[in-house]
């Protein structure tokens, strides 16, 4: 007896070999039908016996392609199908509903294998790719996935490439970027005149004597120089003027991943998956990286390459010798976003760089990066761009409306809301420059286009001044929509409650810990111990608040936040510290007595940067979060010191002020400042504890979302987890979405939609 099921399979099922391994399921199990791209999800009409359809359902759910994700399988009945002759592959449709977008992916195994194989066809094709890998979402203009909503709509594909674009039985098959060495892009020396073969040897060449090299890549430029090299790393400081800011690092293997860095079972996995991050590991001692790499810091930001045209930088059959370690940092001026365009490399990268091998491939949508850590043995995100954006997060049920939240100021990335699904965009930069703010809005207007979505309610900062909320009004305003202002501590909670798929009215005792935001008092936040559902939130309570002087330098200058916890010591201390000189004291006083450019703070990030400075680890930073993750690393080292048994003294973590008085004292003492930057985290994290345990006592909460930019410090998350858990919380924190600012937007974009949904 013959039935016919229509079967929708919602997810990442475009751009990924869906319908070809749809149409071999069938052919194996005998069943007979379509399947048809459809934009939001695969249609698939299948006829057969029960018994057929139902092996042929198991093998969809246990064997899709390598790279697609299955959210929903919807199957039904069709009882008015026609009779099908055969199983068929027909045309995209595009037709209304929820979007995927599947990320750009890395260069599989397969493509791999056929690159460095002299008697393939594609052998060192700069472009190759297949069904399962290449870029994704940096060439799309709209969906459904096709050849012609893409970038490379303007090659046209030679015979072959044609034929093999065509068979399903191909690894090619509707593989949308599909090209070879006789068509599709060029690569090529910018305003020079090596091209294909020429410009890649060439591009090596400059590396290899120690030069530097911007190379286009799948979401933008890199500056790439020999990570082995110290002269070359001085150079590229030199020129991009980032005199300690670490550089991330692409190892030519796996085996040179392990060479430099000390690769668990999780980071190895990670490293050659199909997204291919940063990864934030610890540094071997014989590891060949040079120092001034990532200067101080036990860690180097690792990866592996992704794109064919990074193989071949260290694999080419030009005899030129190459090193197994390049930097490769994104390539743009300071405050920027990352260069995309042979216009942005003019511009931009033409002082910086001995040469630009760019390509004529167009990026549509700008994706950096991502930069990773591990924490208990998960993903830990730092920067969430490229591989991941623009994954959306499912919700338990749908916002009610559409949404757009912008972000925040800095690490800035924007959030699209449609129905339950919530889209994190791919990380924009800081919002500082004028460029930068340019691609936010280009960025959102694309994203917009593929999602088919206009906002009805926008989300931003509670912060008036920021160039986000500045965005965020404007747009507000052209469409006519309701714009909601979102604390930005209260923004990081919910961000966290989002990811770990909490309720929307389930209350949360959120501990955020960041640099600034504006309170809702008009003063600075940033230590805060908020009760908090996606709703509403309430302040229970804040670290010690302090003048803080100086306006942007203060950011950027603890030793003038110390100066002010120091108070009316302040003059007759601070030489004896090595902090600043009695006369710098004086007059930051005079501001904070005066009122001049000071305002009262509660940032947790900036009593990381006085506590850096009074322990004379780092007075100053050159980079954002410098001297805190100094500080942190100098805790580290601490911790080895110190013991397991190490403990603070009765009372001193009571409040952050006493524990800043108590670090001085010792600090005078002579103590180790090692040590004390580890009794500073083991105290902060007994504040958390007791913050949390009076807003149980409190509230009857038991639940805490930990979140903010001070949470990318591992061993502060650590000590606040090991205490909560021992007095029996139960603990949120990120994985997938930054604790940093870059993950405000999906918080912003649940308040906002939960805000409309109570009106």
């Amino acid at each position: 007896m013959s039935e016919t099921r229509r079967l929708r399979i919602y997810g990442i099922v475009q751009g990924v070999g869906f319908r070809p391994t749809v149409s071999r399921h069938a052919m194996t199990t005998g069943v007979l039908g379509t399947v048809c791209n459809k934009g939001p999800y695969v249609e698939v009409y299948a006829q057969g016996s029960p018994e057929q359809l139902d092996r042929f359902e198991v093998l969809l759910r246990s064997e899709p392609p390598r790279r697609a994700a299955i959210l929903k399988l919807d199957v039904r009945l069709a009882h008015d199908a026609p009779a099908f002759a055969d199983f068929s592959i027909i045309e995209s449709e595009k037709t209304a509903g929820e979007i995927f977008i599947s990320p750009d992916i890395a260069i599989c195994e397969d493509c791999q294998r056929e690159l460095f194989d002299p008697k393939d066809r594609r052998y060192l094709h700069p472009f190759i790719n297949c069904t399962c890998c290449g870029p994704r979402l940096t060439i799309l203009d709209a969906l459904p996935y096709d050849r012609v909503r893409t970038s490379m709509a303007e090659f046209a594909m030679c015979p072959t490439c044609a034929r093999e674009y065509h068979d399903p039985a191909s690894r090619r098959y509707d593989a949308q970027p599909v090209c070879c060495n006789e068509c599709g892009p060029e690569v090529y020396l910018l305003d020079r005149p090596e091209r294909g073969r020429n410009a890649i040897t060439e591009a090596r060449a400059i590396v290899a004597r120690g030069g530097i090299v911007a190379i286009k890549g799948i979401g933008g430029f890199h500056l790439c120089c020999d990570a082995t090299n110290p002269g070359a790393v001085r150079l590229l400081r030199e020129r991009k003027h980032r005199m300690a800011k670490p550089f991330a690092v692409m190892a030519a293997d796996l085996e040179v991943a392990r060479r430099e860095c000390r690769v668990s079972e999780v980071a190895e996995d990670i490293l050659v998956g199909h997204q291919k991050p940063i990864l934030l590991l610890p540094r071997t001692e014989d590891g060949h990286v040079c120092e001034d790499v990532a200067p101080h810091n036990p860690k180097l930001g690792i990866m592996l390459p992704y794109a064919p045209l990074q193989m071949l930088l260290f694999s080419y059959d030009d005899g030129i010798r190459m090193p197994d370690l390049l930097v490769m940092t994104s390539a743009n001026d300071s405050g920027a976003p990352i260069c995309r365009d042979d216009e942005d490399a003019r511009r931009e990268l033409a002082p910086l760089a001995d040469a630009v091998l760019s390509h004529n491939r167009l990026i549509r949508v700008r994706a950096d990066d991502t930069v990773m850590d591990l924490f208990e043995s998960r993903p830990y995100m730092v920067r969430r761009s490229r591989g991941w954006a623009p994954l959306p997060f499912v919700l338990q049920r749908p916002l009610g409306a559409r949404v757009l939240a912008v972000g925040g100021e800095l690490k800035n990335s924007f959030c699209v809301g449609v129905g339950d699904l919530l889209y994190p965009s791919p990380y924009v930069g800081d919002l500082a420059d004028v460029r930068t703010v340019d691609a936010l809005r280009e960025t959102i207007d694309r994203f917009q286009t593929l999602l088919e979505t206009t906002p009805e309610v926008i989300a931003c900062d509670l912060h008036p001044r920021y160039n986000s909320s500045v965005v965020a009004r404007m747009l507000a305003e052209e469409l006519g929509v309701p714009l909601v202002a979102v604390q930005h501590h209260y923004a990081h909670v919910v961000a966290c409650m989002v990811e770990n798929d909490l309720p929307c009215d389930e209350k949360v005792v959120g501990v955020s810990f960041d640099g600034t935001g504006y309170g809702e008092d008009g003063t600075v936040w940033g230590g805060e111990i908020l009760l908090a559902d996606a709703y509403g939130f309430e302040r229970l309570e804040h670290i010690a608040p302090f003048a803080q002087a100086g306006g942007d330098l203060a950011a950027r200058e603890g030793w003038r936040v110390a100066v002010s916890m120091l108070g009316d010591k302040a003059p007759e201390l601070v030489e004896r510290v090595g902090l600043c000189t009695a006369a710098e004291a004086r007059v930051v006083l005079s501001m904070i007595a005066r009122g001049i450019n000071t305002v009262t703070s509660t940032s947790a990030g900036r009593l990381f940067d006085a506590v850096s400075a009074v322990l004379g680890i780092r007075r100053a930073s050159t980079f954002e979060g410098e001297a805190a993750t100094q500080l942190q690393f100098a805790a580290e080292r601490g911790r080895a010191t110190a013991g397991a048994d190490f403990s603070m003294p009765s009372g001193v973590a009571l409040q952050t002020s006493e524990l800043f008085s108590w670090l001085v004292e010792r600090r005078l003492a002579g103590d180790d400042p090692n040590v004390l930057a580890y009794a500073f985290h083991v105290g902060l994290a007994a504040f958390v504890e007791g913050a949390c345990l009076r807003a149980r006592e409190r509230t009857g909460v038991n639940v805490v979302a930990l979140s903010g930019g001070c949470y990318q410090n591992l061993l502060l998350l650590e000590l606040s987890l090991d205490r909560l858990r021992a007095q029996g919380f139960n603990v949120y924190i990120h994985s997938l979405v930054p604790p940093n600012d870059g993950g405000v937007a999906l918080g912003q974009a649940m308040v906002a939609a939960s805000r409309l949904r109570m009106e």
